[in-house]
């Protein structure tokens, strides 16, 4: 039988509907409603997208947004005293940094300028600190989404043996640990991994994060594994297409995510969520 799918847009509406609710009641007692501050620099046709999408759901929940668009060239120091002046905005509950950002300037740099109650992304290496050490703090958008679609759909990772292709810091490694809390035996595979296949075929639940279109295929997959695909890649003919070659891994997994639909959405949701806890802890 064919995949259920894992339908993220559709539990990132419902989050976003009782997001919405919870600002409502909470702006009553706070007098403002949380900030949300976007932050971009150049003319990426997709991070434009991106930060459009973003906009559109703080106004939709009730949440006030801010966008800074810089131009291509601006200098580093600009970027990081915008973010210092609104690290004091006392409107302001969140902040992030689209990315990416042009090569010539130090993303890291910047992040790390983000104060940690407002990292929005979750990037900060305070909060990813905590993540370590299974503290509360502000958690990895994209992981944190992956985490919510798992829970919806009563996936549970205890004692499961998942496989996470790529590594990076936005998604792999802060999903491996998140995966961990919840007893999961994790590998996280990379472009160096010898035998990638054999590595996938061991996955109860196997996880695509790489941005490289149609990577994984059925004959990668277990049957009846429980298939994430996190890629979202822009082909020539202006479509979009995931890690995971759709039409050949649902007639094999379990479940599995689409492209577009599946964690993209709750990424956005999640990023309005962090916000929102940032904004419960103000006075």
């Amino acid at each position: 039988m064919p995949a259920q799918i894992l339908d993220g847009k559709t539990l990132a509406q419902k989050i976003l509907s009782e997001l919405s609710e919870k600002i409502e009641q909470t702006r009553l007692i706070k007098g403002r409603p949380p900030g949300l501050a976007v932050l971009m620099v150049g003319d990426n046709p997709a991070s434009a997208v991106y930060v459009r999408n973003k906009e559109r759901s703080c106004l939709n929940v009730g949440m006030s947004s801010y966008g800074r668009h810089f131009p291509h060239d601006v200098e580093q120091s600009i970027v990081i005293d915008e973010i210092e002046r609104l690290n004091q905005d006392p409107n302001l509950d969140g902040i992030l940094l689209q990315l990416p950002v042009p090569d010539y300037l130090n993303a890291t740099e910047i992040l790390y300028k983000i104060t940690p109650e407002k990292d929005a992304d979750g990037l900060h290496p305070i909060n990813l600190g905590k993540l370590v050490r299974a503290e509360d703090g502000l958690r990895s958008c994209t992981p944190l989404g992956v985490m919510k679609l798992l829970e919806e759909y009563n996936i549970e990772p205890d004692g499961k043996r998942v496989v996470i292709v790529g590594r990076s810091i936005l998604v792999g490694k802060p999903l491996s640990l998140m995966l961990l809390e919840k007893n999961a035996t994790v590998t996280v595979a990379h472009s160096r991994t010898l035998n990638l296949a054999q590595v996938t075929n061991e996955a109860d639940i196997l996880i695509a994060a790489v941005g490289k279109p149609g990577l994984i295929t059925s004959s990668m997959v277990k049957s009846g594994a429980v298939v994430i695909d996190v890629g979202i890649n822009r082909l020539s003919d202006g479509t979009l297409a995931g890690d995971v070659d759709f039409a050949s891994v649902s007639q094999v997994a379990s479940y599995i995510t689409p492209v577009p639909g599946g964690v993209g959405p709750l990424t956005v949701a999640m990023l309005l969520v962090n916000t929102f806890a940032s904004y419960q802890k103000c006075p």
